[in-house]
């Protein structure tokens, strides 16, 4: 499966979360305020996010905000994918 489109990220990301917390999701809506994702969920959801797009999550992109709704994972996931692969170790 490729990587696409900023769509196809957003569609897949909207995708993931809808099947894991079985309701419908408004791609800005605050995901924590909600109360539709906690903080022990967030921890899985920042391991899909490497696992199905391949990206590092790691110091400051781990800040809560990177997670809030869905239009901001997209744009994480988006700008590590075009990011200079670097070690670190």
């Amino acid at each position: 499966m490729t990587t696409g489109s900023a769509e196809s990220v957003q569609q897949r990301i909207r995708e993931f979360l809808e099947e894991r917390i079985k309701t419908n999701i408004v791609v800005d809506k605050d995901l924590f305020a909600s109360g539709l994702v906690n903080s022990m969920f967030a921890m899985e959801l920042v391991v899909h996010l490497e696992q199905e797009f391949g990206v590092a999550i790691v110091g400051e992109d781990l800040k809560l905000d990177n997670f809030r709704t869905v239009e901001r994972m997209t744009s994480l996931v988006c700008r590590l994918r075009d990011a200079p692969v670097t070690d670190h170790a």
